[in-house]
């Protein structure tokens, strides 16, 4: 430990009373006990893999629109039209994991029968981590393709104003068994995702190049003057940023980026209005499932047994970050934002089970 390095306190809380105290909170707020545990197993399995942009600190927001009416406790999703390996929902306001993950069924049944499916959904919310969608398809043995629509943060390249949501593109396959090989990548089209532009000016630290421009659209390296998010990749950036409108928008019928709220700033009793897209395709129609696991294997082995260019830095694949993430999280515990262990504290003090504790952790181990 260098000299520069902080040590503060930080709440960290177990796998299974994050699961559970979640559960508590979403039933609370009159969520049905199924969907409730669904989402909360969302929550936590992303926070696990430490996405924590897209976790546990999405429950008091959450909760917040479910106590404002901007998403439903008991909605009502429907199929609005049906062309057998296409398929609409109108989600009724649903909070947007609970969309996603009813997207996702009716695109995994589908994909059974047809081999492909596509199932789009309009009048949602906020989905979390599109990987949730993906990884699920992908257990049960097919490839999964997750975008959805967002409230805007990134310019276009060479502008000024926000016009884009950071819109995430998920695709997973493998993955079957729990612990098995899988391609899982979640990743969205601006440089970096908002939350952690508050992270860093929450400590006083500067952002790094190209990550943000101001108000006249120079970049900037602090996160006081931060007007908007920069693309990845500049105007390649853009385009995939584009791409992902089309699909998750314009193709679904919803709202675009620049006309949603951001999450925790929607109109009290109306939902926001977002669009997702699922794609499921079942390699049984393509190569044959044989074939495309023994595929899938090589493909990833070869990339991670590539020459490194630092030699204690192996080359990784979508995923892997991720799964390391999660054994370290399984055994040590998830970390905690103020906001949502305050939430959970209070939850497991009026129902007297265990909840968050405090541990010591460094600058570097929070920021991680």
């Amino acid at each position: 430990m260098t000299s520069h390095t902080r040590q503060q306190e930080v709440a960290v809380i177990s796998e299974e009373a994050a699961r559970s105290l979640t559960r508590i909170a979403l039933t609370e707020a009159g969520v049905p006990a199924s969907h409730a545990s669904d989402i909360a197993d969302a929550l936590v399995d992303t926070s696990l893999r430490g996405i924590d942009t897209h976790g546990l600190r999405l429950l008091p927001q959450y909760l917040d629109e479910l106590a404002t009416g901007v998403a439903k406790a008991e909605p009502d999703i429907a199929v609005v039209k049906d062309r057998g390996a296409g398929l609409m929902l109108d989600a009724d306001g649903a909070l947007g994991i609970l969309a996603g993950l009813t997207a996702a069924r009716c695109a995994e049944q589908r994909a059974s029968a047809y081999g492909v499916a596509a199932v789009g959904v309009r009048n949602s919310n906020h989905f979390g981590a599109a990987s949730v969608y993906t990884r699920r398809l992908a257990r049960r043995g097919l490839v999964g393709i997750a975008v959805t629509s967002a409230a805007s943060r990134v310019a276009p390249y060479g502008g000024v104003e926000p016009l884009f949501g950071t819109n995430p593109i998920s695709v997973a396959a493998g993955g079957q068994d729990y612990g098995a090989d899988e391609f899982a990548l979640d990743m969205a089209t601006s440089q970096v995702c908002f939350g952690e532009v508050k992270h860093r000016k929450a400590r006083q630290r500067p952002l790094d190049n190209g990550w943000v421009t101001d108000a006249t659209g120079r970049e900037t390296n602090d996160p006081d003057e931060a007007y908007a998010l920069s693309p990845l990749g500049g105007y390649k950036g853009q385009g995939l940023a584009m791409a992902v409108t089309l699909l998750g928008s314009v193709l679904t019928g919803t709202p675009p980026d620049w006309q949603l709220s951001q999450v925790g700033e929607g109109t009290p009793g109306t939902g926001r209005g977002v669009g997702h897209l699922i794609l499921a395709m079942d390699p049984g129609a393509f190569a044959g499932q044989g074939d495309f696991s023994v595929g899938l294997a090589d493909m990833l082995r070869t990339v991670r047994t590539a020459t490194p260019a630092v030699g204690n830095q192996p080359v990784l694949a979508p995923g892997d970050p991720q799964r390391t993430h999660e054994r370290e999280r399984r055994r040590d515990g998830i970390a905690l934002d103020a906001r949502t262990a305050d939430v959970l504290t209070a939850l497991a003090t009026d129902h007297r089970v265990p909840g968050p504790t405090v541990a010591i952790a460094t600058d570097e181990e929070i920021a991680s």
